[in-house]
Parts: structure tokens; C-alpha cells; sequence
């Protein structure tokens, strides 16, 4: 028994400890821009963009950055970004109207590669499986959650015929929080999650309620995050985050974590604190969420939530060739985990 004690309470200091020594570290704040857009290529090479047709880009970890305004969309809200390289990216402008454009000379000059001016289009989160193949996701039009695909690295986008378009209930709806309420599931399938009047998990042609707060238009599930998607049938852990917006001190049914691919859901013993617009795995087991309330970590999985700093954030993103994790926000903030 004391054995048994002995362990379970050095597990616990351990998890603490952990919990910790992990800190944020801001790299940029003050520019006049909200960010939500974040895209990490490795651990030095970063594109963030949002309000204000803002984009910025780093090449050495955020120690110094290059800020432009896209010609023509001063006053756009780019709502995510995809980078592949320092040179090469993607942004998307949510709405009035729905536009995709490419730079590949690092943001001095942009080609729109799409646009949508179809009355009540809202574009919410790209996601790419590689450097060719790529998704997006918007929400719904007459009842179909608007979903187009690209297989030429952004070049071109075409739209998913109306009758395989997932259907929404009146009120349901994708928040355009962090571009991250879409996410790869493996290597050729993608995961995407609503909210608003309901909550859902879209694999395929299944849909799933999910057990996250739900029922008005400022609550329900903001972003999913995937683990070791890059196997075919990958996948099988996945995590939620969410809330209520208006309410961002609300613990209450804010986070849900599945290992069985969506078939069941499980709420952490200890939740993260408050609404949380981001949640990225780090490794399998440690993770860190974002959101207006602060910043959280976990290191056993998503199970217990420890928060690390106060300051409030809208996306948080590990590099996709690399070990940073950086975050960003409003005012244009911009900041590093350290760990």
C-alpha cells in the first residue's frame, strides 16, 4: 500500500514539475493585428497572419520578423495560413468575398488562386496532407458544410459536388477561431468538428455528436488536434477544445479526448482553464491548448490540464519538421514554449 502511495504521489510531483518548467516566452507583440493564422515549418521558419490584411514570416525562430500588408486586402481578416517553405504559402480571407491566395517570393507578391462571392460564404480552416494535397472548409450554404480540395500545392481549388457536401442543422456552424477545426486523420482522410446550436466530429460520411458544451451560437468545439496521422489508418487519438467565447472563464465540458477514433469520448479529470480557441499534440502525450483564458499543458495525455500563463492566445502550433511550438494572438502577439 505504501508502495502504491509512494508511486502515485512522485507521478503526480512529476506531472507538476513538468507542468512547471514549461513557460512562454513572447518574441513580437504590438502591431496593430489580430492573429490566428500560424503556420510552423520547422523550428526556425514561421508565417503568422491575420486582421488588417497582415501577414509576417520569420527566418530564424521569431528573433526578427518582415510585416506586410497584402495589396487590395487591407482591410481582409486572414483567418489561417499554410506555409511549405520560407518563400512559399497560403492564405485564406474568410469573407465579402471568400478568397485563397499563393505567394511563392516570400510574401512580395500574391496570386489569388481562389474566390468565392456566393452570399453568406465563410471560410474557416485550410488543411494539407502534404505539399500538394490540400483541403478547405467554410461554413454551411443551404444547409451543406461548404468543403473545396486542392491536389496542385494551392494552385487550384475545386469545390466538393453539392451532394457529398456534410449536412448541418440550422445554427451549427465552424469557428474560424484558429484554423485549426479541420485537421489530417491519415494519409488521405480528414477530420473536421462544429459547434455552435450543435457540436459535431465529421469523419467521412459519419457524424458525431460530441459531448462539448453546445446550443448557442458562442459555444461548442473550436479545434481538434490529431495524433500520428501520417499512418493510413492512424488517427485513433484525437482531442477537442472549445467552450463559450463569451464566457471564457468556463471550464465547464471544455475538452474531450477519444482513443478509439471518435466512437467514445472521455472529459479530462482536471479540464483546461476556461475557453480555448487551439490545442496541438506535441508528442503523444504532451500537449498544450490556447485560448482568451491562457495557456495550458498537459503531459499525460489530455487526462490532467495545468495552466502556464495567463496571457491570452488564439492558436498554438508545433513545427511540422521540428520540435517549436509557437503561439500567437491579438495585438500582435506572437511567443514561444519553452520547455
Amino acid at each position: 500500500m505504501n508502495k502504491i502511495f509512494i508511486f502515485l504521489f512522485s507521478l503526480s510531483i512529476a506531472t507538476i514539475s513538468l507542468a512547471q518548467t514549461s513557460r512562454i516566452e513572447m518574441l513580437t507583440t504590438g502591431t496593430k493585428t489580430s492573429i490566428r493564422g500560424l503556420s510552423v515549418v520547422n523550428d526556425n521558419v514561421l508565417w503568422v497572419s491575420g486582421s488588417n490584411g497582415t501577414v509576417g514570416t520569420s527566418i530564424d525562430g521569431g528573433k526578427h520578423w518582415k510585416w506586410m500588408q497584402v495589396k487590395g486586402f487591407e482591410k481582409t481578416d486572414f483567418r489561417d495560413i499554410e506555409a511549405f517553405d520560407g518563400a512559399t504559402a497560403i492564405i485564406m480571407a474568410v469573407d465579402t468575398p471568400a478568397s485563397i491566395l499563393r505567394t511563392t517570393d516570400g510574401g512580395q507578391n500574391w496570386k489569388m488562386v481562389y474566390e468565392n462571392k456566393t452570399p453568406g460564404m465563410f471560410l474557416d480552416a485550410m488543411e494539407f496532407w502534404n505539399s500538394e494535397a490540400g483541403i478547405v472548409i467554410g461554413d454551411p450554404i443551404n444547409g451543406k458544410i461548404f468543403i473545396a480540395r486542392t491536389f496542385d500545392g494551392g494552385l487550384s481549388w475545386k469545390e466538393l459536388p453539392e451532394q457529398f457536401k456534410p449536412a448541418a442543422v440550422k445554427g451549427e456552424a465552424c469557428f474560424a477561431s484558429s484554423g485549426t477545426n479541420i485537421r489530417a486523420l491519415d494519409r488521405d482522410e480528414a477530420v473536421f468538428i462544429t459547434g455552435g446550436a450543435a457540436s459535431n466530429v465529421f469523419i467521412r460520411d459519419q457524424k458525431i455528436k460530441l459531448p462539448i458544451i453546445q446550443g448557442t451560437e458562442s459555444t461548442g468545439a473550436n479545434s481538434i488536434a490529431v495524433w500520428d496521422h501520417q499512418k493510413r489508418n492512424g488517427g485513433n487519438k484525437m482531442i477537442v477544445v472549445g467552450g463559450d467565447y463569451r464566457k471564457d472563464s468556463l471550464s465547464t465540458n471544455n475538452c474531450f479526448y477519444t482513443n478509439n477514433r471518435g466512437k467514445s469520448w472521455k472529459a479530462p479529470k482536471q479540464a483546461p482553464h476556461g475557453y480555448k480557441s487551439c490545442v496541438e499534440y506535441i508528442t503523444e502525450k504532451n500537449l498544450i491548448t490556447c485560448g482568451t483564458s491562457g495557456v495550458d499543458v498537459s503531459n499525460d495525455g489530455g487526462e490532467t490540464w495545468n495552466i502556464i500563463a495567463k496571457e491570452g492566445f488564439h492558436v498554438c502550433r508545433k513545427a511540422k519538421d521540428g520540435k517549436a511550438v509557437y503561439l500567437a494572438g491579438g495585438g500582435g502577439k506572437v511567443a514561444k514554449l519553452v520547455q
